[in-house]
């Protein structure tokens, strides 16, 4: 009796026995609740003839999808529906990135240029951006500027192989034959020979303080290597070019409107931010960086490339990897002007048809959050790198 008591003494005045105990009933608590929720939904959604399991993934979809990466029919399955929408989301993320990293660096750097015209447009164009929502963008661009352009008969002729009018912009699309390998190879084996010269450059500005000088050797070898294979081989690589058939164009690479909006209003809106995230690491850089580069003779531009822009990527990093993951989540807006993105095809009409709402959800749900995690991993690996080069 004695030793109970001392025992219940004791976990009362423990504060680390306490803390266990009660973070053991919460985890508890929330597992209770949880699977009420999961059993009042299984319930409901039996009793609704919901489906519970994925047996509509092999189910014919019965509907088109205008933009693909992979081949895809009517007749194909939902679970083909889901892996064009997975790569049409992917396509969109990737191209928004690597275009609104430049332009916000640009825009950045702008804000903080010595000319008063520049830095004003720099200026204008971040509030701009930065306090219109993104999806009034979208309707922007999609409304009153692509869908403004010509008919495909008035087509915007550029150079009578690049075509823009409201149904898309038209690119010639590269047709290989044989012997168009010799090409990819020499382009691989200038761009090794390029890092090489770049690596041994490196090397030699380390160890005898002498700027290399290598860029036009490697801009000839990149250059000149495979345009040499590619007449030796007889000119294996063509191009088609759209022609207009009818009532539209039929040929070429086609970008369509919705796809063109859509990485329009991601890349103009995102870089805004991503200008201000560049200004601020910019402006934490000590200010005797900058006065040191002035005394060793560095002219502006010169300075901004190897001293200041270097030690402020660090700062400039972790708010960058939040842009990057807010340009994937945003690209699930693409449903307001008709681009199929995941959103559009899976979590939009497979599940109207299918009504698997809790797989359809789980899934999507799943596939934002393996693709933030891997941006994230990405970006925090290049962060890390940088933390190891400045120790």
């Amino acid at each position: 009796m004695a030793n109970g008591r001392a025992q219940r003494v004791s976990i009362a005045n423990d504060p680390r026995a306490r803390a266990v105990l009660y973070q053991g009933l919460l985890a508890t608590a929330l597992v209770g609740l949880a699977y009420l929720a999961w059993s009042n939904a299984v319930a409901n959604m039996q009793a609704r003839g919901v489906p519970m399991g994925f047996g509509f993934w092999d189910e014919t979809a019965g509907f088109d999808i205008n933009q693909t990466l992979i081949p895809y029919s009517a007749l194909s399955t939902y679970g083909r529906a889901f892996w064009v929408g997975l790569l049409n989301t992917l396509l969109v993320g990737a191209v928004s990135i690597a275009l609104a990293t430049p332009l916000g660096f640009a825009v950045g750097l702008a804000r903080l240029a010595p000319n008063w015209l520049l830095s004003r447009i720099a200026l204008v164009y971040v509030e701009l951006t930065r306090n219109t929502p993104l999806l009034l963008q979208l309707f922007f661009w999609y409304n009153a500027v692509l869908k403004t352009l010509p008919s495909p008969h008035q087509s915007v002729n550029i150079g009578g192989a690049f075509f823009l009018n409201n149904r898309g912009l038209y690119l010639p699309r590269p047709v290989f034959s044989d012997g168009a390998w010799l090409v990819g190879a020499a382009l691989a084996l200038a761009a090794g020979l390029a890092v090489a010269l770049a690596l041994a450059g490196r090397r030699r500005q380390v160890a005898t303080g002498e700027r290399s000088q290598d860029l036009w050797s490697a801009l000839t070898l990149i250059v000149g290597l495979p345009t040499v294979a590619y007449f030796a081989a007889h000119r294996p690589i063509g191009f088609e070019v759209a022609q207009l058939a009818g009532f539209n164009l039929h040929g070429g690479i086609e970008i369509h409107p919705e796809f063109a909006a859509l990485v329009f209003g991601l890349v103009t809106y995102t870089a805004g931010f991503i200008a201000e995230i560049v200004r601020a690491g910019v402006l934490a850089v000590p200010r005797g960086q900058s006065e040191a580069a002035a005394a060793l003779g560095l002219h502006r531009p010169l300075a901004l490339r190897l001293i200041i822009v270097p030690q402020a990527l660090r700062l400039i990093t972790p708010p960058l990897t939040s842009q990057y993951l807010n340009i994937v989540k945003n690209s699930s807006l693409a449903v307001f002007v008709g681009y199929p993105d995941l959103v559009l095809v899976f979590a939009g009409t497979v599940l109207n048809q299918t009504h698997a709402a809790m797989q359809v959800m789980a899934v999507t749900m799943a596939v934002y959050l393996t693709i933030s995690l891997v941006v994230s991993f990405a970006l925090n690996l290049f962060d890390a790198r940088n933390a190891l080069k400045e120790r």
